[in-house]
Parts: structure tokens; sequence; C-alpha cells
């Protein structure tokens, strides 16, 4: 691997790796024992289960028993190897071949942590020396495999084996030519290896080492999924997940957007609260044009240097010098989409952070000791440090500033606010970065509790632009509220963004709730809401989350449809199509309005009051109305059914509250546990494709596997479909398409001079992926590459990037 590619602070990782290896205790042997000669020894022998040595390209693979016994002293923290940045003035990599390197050297099995394998190195065991190389190995990003052995006819005692790259090597071809699906291939003959011999005194040295390989190397997070890394557990898999995830504690990256600067300097504010330190805004730089800020740097409060101030002279006590020259900083400057971008990141500070204890004092962060939330002022929220609120642990998650003026509609069991309390609390001395806040009513008892971890907010912000709200959720057997905020990821999973036990189902009980959910995302608001029939829900929307697009869940409108009606279905074999038609079929509005008439008349509803009710709300929820508005392809009420039957997995009929906390915990952490197996396999192996085009062949590159089923779906239904007509003026043009066959028609708009199209199906809009008529278009231009800006990032391989 080249050393161009190599972390940015590989150099200080080597010094780490030193300073283990010197911990280690190493016996250095006062005789150098040459190595031994395979004649000593008879000739070589094969095992039944173990490979002969004079053809190791067809060996078969050694599935040891101990593949998972790898001790947890080797799962530190990933260490730069001395195939990546050991190279010479040249810049040729150092030779691993030479016996001196490591000759002599005796690693201990109880004592290692991480070693990199050398030339001369020395094992008690051939047993330790593969526990060695698989230390190695999962933390450098490959798995190994035991290739051939060697071993003695006298005794039967092992005399070298060889320990290979599980890519080591080619599949044989397989005579069978009519295997539909045949494996897929994972060996590319990388030459990747640790050779060891035994020697006089019993131990086994290494005698040849090589470190290069032929192929990539799988990401840290991944490792677990592996051949020789399989046995790792899942809640080690999980846990190496979170810990490998650089956002998971809000830390700024390169890249990283926010809708203005107010809300990138609360950010780095709240991560300085964090970390330890206060935040001085520096310079900015404002448009000539319009005044508005171009670019702006925070700074830490310690940057710079005083200025001498001749003042200071004749002063008996001079003040206390603060600055100290730190270069920590962040900068962010406008983009042409109109957000602020993240462009320079400096981490290091040169002097000690300030304990949490005393963060609460820190000029940037006194202001956060009663927050934005607490306020009301849903304008201008944020996520509020642990370290700068109420008790001796630095957070206090009671809201006493927003505390209902009546008594909470429904009561809690005896002892369940202390059991609550209690589970939420030690989660919190866990995990930092786990978030509770609790509602008060009129009589300063809990009313409302809203709670999310570090996954949640994470997920949050990459996957957070269609949240959909579920209040129809009840807790197994008394039937307490449970309102949870769903999304999708870019595999279409489902996600949890956080979630409430809302004792109290009021109109000021949601606006609190949706101000704090907003609070802990760092203020950012979600584009759009997917919720329920519901006024109280829809005027606490409107107060707090101004600018979200609030859309009523269809799937939720036809099942109370289909409960309102259910006497129209007695004796009607087509009332249920046509209900079904007029929800789902008709996009656009004249066709919607004239099947709702016809229905009306047909079975004589037009004095139905339900009907006529939802009808005035059609906006909202029918599918020819707001198809502009995006929702990730979402339907509601089927992912809330099933995040509720998935729930319902874990619970038993008698659960208490306690349990359902617990319970939670466990599907939430499987689904993420889905998640790291899907990233695997798309790292693995790559979708198939129905011909060789170029469109597609690009298109499977960026999207997830999932999201590049739908759009060749879609490219699939565009060879079938047909251009009627095309008419154009100047640079734009208009062309009517339909499937092959039919009559219904789509109007697609091209313009020439920024290669925009737009369908009249909108699919794009709502979807995120482009529709087989637009496609049709852009085929029909001769554009053979998917244009960047239909290209949705929540969709590709690298939406958490």
């Amino acid at each position: 691997m080249d050393c161009r590619e190599a972390d940015v602070s590989s150099h200080q990782r080597k010094e780490n790796v030193k300073i283990e290896l010197q911990k280690l205790h190493i016996d250095v042997g006062q005789e150098r024992e040459s190595q031994m000669d395979s004649s000593v020894e008879s000739s070589c022998e094969s095992t039944d289960s173990e490979c002969d040595c004079q053809d190791p390209s067809v060996s078969s693979i050694d599935i040891d028993k101990n593949l998972g016994d790898i001790n947890n002293d080797c799962q530190t923290p990933r260490a730069s190897s001395s195939n990546k940045c050991e190279m010479d003035v040249g810049g040729e990599q150092i030779s691993q071949s030479s016996n001196a390197s490591g000759a002599g050297i005796l690693v201990k099995d109880e004592e290692v942590t991480y070693v990199i394998p050398k030339v001369g190195m020395e094992f008690e065991s051939e047993d330790h020396a593969y526990k060695c190389y698989s230390r190695y190995a999962v933390l450098e990003g490959f798995s190994i495999r035991k290739d051939f052995v060697n071993k003695s006819r006298v005794n039967g005692a092992v005399v070298s084996r060889r320990y290979t790259c599980y890519r080591q090597g080619y599949r044989p071809a397989k005579h069978n030519v009519n295997v539909r699906k045949s494996g897929q291939e994972t060996r590319t003959g990388c030459l990747a290896h640790m050779t060891i011999a035994r020697q006089p005194n019993g131990r086994f040295r290494v005698t040849h080492f090589e470190i290069k390989h032929n192929h990539e190397f799988v990401t840290q997070s991944t490792t677990y999924m592996l051949p020789s890394q399989k046995r790792l557990t899942f809640a080690q898999a999980v846990e190496a997940d979170l810990v490998n995830s650089s956002r998971m504690d809000g830390k700024p990256k390169l890249g990283m957007g926010f809708e203005s600067e107010d809300h990138a300097y609360e950010f780095y504010n709240a991560y300085a609260g964090r970390i330890g330190f206060s935040v001085r805004k520096d310079y900015v730089n404002r448009s000539k044009i319009d005044g508005a800020v171009a670019s702006r740097r925070f700074t830490c409060f310690r940057e710079g240097y005083r200025q001498k101030d001749k003042r200071d002279l004749n002063v008996k006590r001079s003040r206390k010098e603060t600055r100290v020259g730190c270069l920590a900083q962040l900068v962010i400057s406008r983009q042409s989409d109109g957000k602020y971008r993240v462009t320079h990141f400096e981490e290091k500070h040169n002097h000690e952070l300030v304990t949490a204890c005393r963060v609460r004092m820190l000029r940037s962060q006194k202001r956060l000791v009663v927050s934005k939330v607490a306020e009301g002022n849903a304008q201008d929220v944020f996520t509020i440090p642990h370290n700068t609120l109420g008790d001796e642990h630095g957070y206090n998650p009671i809201d006493y500033k927003n505390k209902l003026s009546f008594k909470h509609t429904r009561e809690m069991k005896e002892g369940e606010v202390e059991r609550i309390q209690q589970y939420l609390q030690s989660k919190q001395l866990k995990n930092p970065s786990f978030i509770y806040v609790m509602q008060l009513d009129a009589e300063d008892q809990i009313t409302n509790i809203f709670w999310a971890d570090s996954k949640m907010v994470v997920d949050y912000s990459d996957f957070g632009d269609v949240v959909c709200f579920d209040t129809t959720c009840k807790l197994v057997k008394d039937g307490r509220p449970f309102s949870p905020f769903i999304g999708v990821n870019h595999h279409k999973q489902m996600v949890i963004f956080g979630a409430a036990l809302m004792y109290d189902e009021t109109v000021e009980s949601f606006k609190w709730l949706f101000q704090t959910f907003i609070g802990v995302m760092s203020g950012k608001r979600p584009k759009t809401i997917l919720t329920d029939q519901d006024a109280v829900l829809a005027e606490a929307i409107d107060f707090a989350l101004p600018g979200t697009l609030h859309r009523i869940c269809v799937w939720h409108m036809y099942q109370k449809a289909l409960k309102q009606l259910h006497h129209m279905f007695v004796g009607s074999d087509s009332f249920e199509n046509d209900l079904c038609s007029c929800f789902f079929d008709h996009e656009e509005e004249e066709d919607f309005i004239h099947a709702w008439k016809v229905m009306l008349d047909v079975y004589g509803l037009w004095e139905n009051e339900w009907l006529n009710e939802i009808f005035k709300d059609r906006e909202k929820w029918a599918t020819a109305y707001r198809r502009h508005i995006f929702c990730a392809d979402i339907r509601c009420a089927q992912l809330c059914e099933c995040f509720s039957a998935n729930l319902r997995k874990y619970l038993k009929s008698d659960s208490d509250v306690l349990l359902f906390f617990k319970q939670l915990g466990k599907m939430v952490n499987d689904w993420h546990y889905k998640e790291l197996e899907t990233n695997y396999d798309m790292n693995q192996h790559m979708p198939k494709l129905m011909g060789d085009v170029i469109l597609l062949k690009h298109a499977r590159d960026v999207y997830t596997p999932k999201i590049f089923e739908l759009f060749q779906q879609e490219y699939e239904t565009c060879l079938n479909t047909v251009i009627n007509q095309c008419t154009g003026t100047g640079s734009l043009f208009e062309y009517k398409v339909s499937l092959y066959r039919q009559q219904q028609e789509y109007t697609v708009t091209y313009n020439l001079s920024d290669e925009t199209v737009l369908c009249s199906c909108m699919k794009f809009e709502y979807m995120g992926v482009l529709c087989s008529h637009a496609l049709k278009v852009l085929d029909y231009r001769n554009i053979k590459i998917l244009p960047d800006r239909y290209i949705l990032k929540r969709w590709t391989r690298y939406a958490r990037v």
C-alpha cells in the first residue's frame, strides 16, 4: 500500500506501536540459533485435514476450532503496520526478509497485545504464532487461513507451518457449468503470508514474512465479518462500530454542512463544552454584494497572544494571561446552495482542557446553562452539552422551564418513575452521550420523557430529512403511550432517531416534545414529517417545526377508512377496489376529484361526515397533492406497523416499563447489527447487471444495492417506454412519453442549457430516484452517465461519509 494513502497520524501510531513493543517482556537470547534445516527431519507428510506442502495452491481451508479464541487484549486501536510507511530515502519499501530484523526476539503468549511479525521473531508454540498473526491481521483489515504444514515422520510434530491471507491462491474451475448461482470469488492470488519453523529449543521462529497484499483491506468496523473473525460476539461487533464512528460524539468533520452561521457556531460550541474549552468568534469575511457572511472562523479562547497595552505599565496587578497561541479552530464557508460547510478543522490544543465540573464557568459556555429549548424558542435551538447543566455530574434532565400548567392526563404506576429514572441514569453513566429529558406537570410530577443515544443522533444527522412520528404504538398490556421518531437509512432499513413516553397528549406536551427533539439534534429540522391525522399534532408541528412540511400518511388514512366504512363492504365486491383507487391510484388532481365524486355517487356516501371531513384536508394526504415533497418513499403506516411488530417480538404480555426499555435497546442493537452486515455485503459483492450498460454500471458504483435494484427496475421499464411527441422552444424541450401500447402519458421537460429533466410523475421529487420516463428522455438525448444532481447522497454507498 502506498505510503501516501496512510493515515496522517501514521507516524504517531508507529511510535505508539514501538512503545507497546517496549512494554512487552522480550526475551533476547544470547545465542543466535540457525534456522533448522528441513533435512534434519524426515520428508514432509500431509495429514488428512492439512494439505500437502508440495502443492499449496490447491490446499483446502483448515477451519480451525480456535478461530475466535483471540485474546481480548488484541482488540486495541488499530496501529499502522510496517508495510505502510517504513520507507527508505529512495521511497522503496524496507525489506522484511532479513533475519536480523527480529532474530532472537521471543514474544510470550500471555504478554502480547499487538506485535508486527518480523523475520527471526520467535513464539513459544505454533498456536501462539497463529494468534499473533491473527491479531495483526484483524487490526490491519484482512483474514488469515492455515495453509500447509510440514510434519515429522518420526514423531508427527510440526516442523514448519505457513499462514496465508484468506485471498491467497485462486479458486479451482468448476466442471459443472449448469450451476445457477456460482459462489462469490474471494481469492485474488494474494502472496501475503507468514512461515514459521521449529527450532532446536522447541520454539517456532518466523522464517519468512511477506507483507504486500494485492487487494484492499476491509474497514475496521467490518473486520468482525472476516472468516477468521466470525466468532466475535454480536455485542463486540456493535460496540466496535460505535467506537469507530468519528461522529458519535458530534465531532466536526471536513465537509459537514450547516443551515446558517449561527448553527455552525452552536454546534462547535456544544462540541467545545463536551471537550472542555471555550469558543471565540474570530474573523469574518462578508460579501461586497449583499453583506452576507462568506466565511467565518471560530477559534479556541486561548488563540493568539495578548497585545502589549501601554496603559498596563503602571498597573500594580496585571490581568492574568489566558492566550497561549492555541491553533484549534473551525472554519466555515458559504456554498452555492446557501449552506455553510466546514473547510478547515484543527482539533489539537496546546494547553490543558478544562475539567467537566468547571466547563460551565467558561465564557462561551455560560450562556448554555439555561438552554434555548427550556426558553421555548423553537426558532433557535441547539444541543445542550451534558457538562453545562445542574448537578455534580454536569447534567440535569428535568425541564423546569417548560412545565405543564395542568396535571397530566395519564397516571403512572406506583414506583414507575423511580424505575425509569434509575434506568436512564445508569445508561448515561455508562455512556455520557446518552440523552434524556423529562417534563413536569403543574404538580411537579414527571409527565413526559424523551431519550436518544449517540447512535440515534448520528442516524438523524445522516437520514433525518424525513421523519415518521408515530403516536399509535402503545406498550403491551395497559396501553401506555410510546411515541418513536422513525426513518430509513440508505439501505431502506428502519432506524430510530429518538423516542418518548407521553403520559399527556395535549398540544403543550407535543410542542415540548418536538422542541426537545430538535434541540437534541443540534437544531436540525426534518424536511418532511409524516404523522397520523390529528389536529393536536398538526398544531404542535406548525408551532415547533416551522419550515418542515407536514404530511398525513395516506396509509393511515386508508386504514381509518376501512374501519369507518366497514359496513360498506357487506354485499359489495367493488367498493374496496374503488376506495383503494381513490387513495392510491390518481396522481392528477382532476382525476382524484372525479374518482372521489363518482365513489360518493355510486355508493350514496354524500352525507357521510367522516368522508367530507377528510376531503377538506385532502391536500395533506392525497397522492395527487404535494408530490414535490420528498418522503424517501416512506409509507409511514407500514413503517410503524413493522416497528410495532418488531417490538412485540421482544416483549412479553406482562412486560413492565423497565423491561420495555431494555427490550427496545435490544431491538435497536439488532437493527444496528443488520446494517453492519449489509454494509459488509455491499463492500464484498456487487449487484448483478441486467446488461452491459454504461448508465447502470455508473449507478451501481454509486447507489447502495437496495436503491440500485429500484433504479435498475426503472431502467428496465424505460426500455418499454416510447416517446410519442416532442416539441421545443429555444433550449426547452417537452416530451410526451408512455409505456408501449398504454394510453396514460407523462410530460417530461428537458432544459438543454443546464441539462435538467423534470417529469410530471415527480417520482424523483418524492422518492429521490429518477423515473423511467426521465431516463427515457436522457437516453434519447445521448446522456449515458447519471447527472450528479439526480444522485441523492442519502441513497449512496457514501451516505455516512
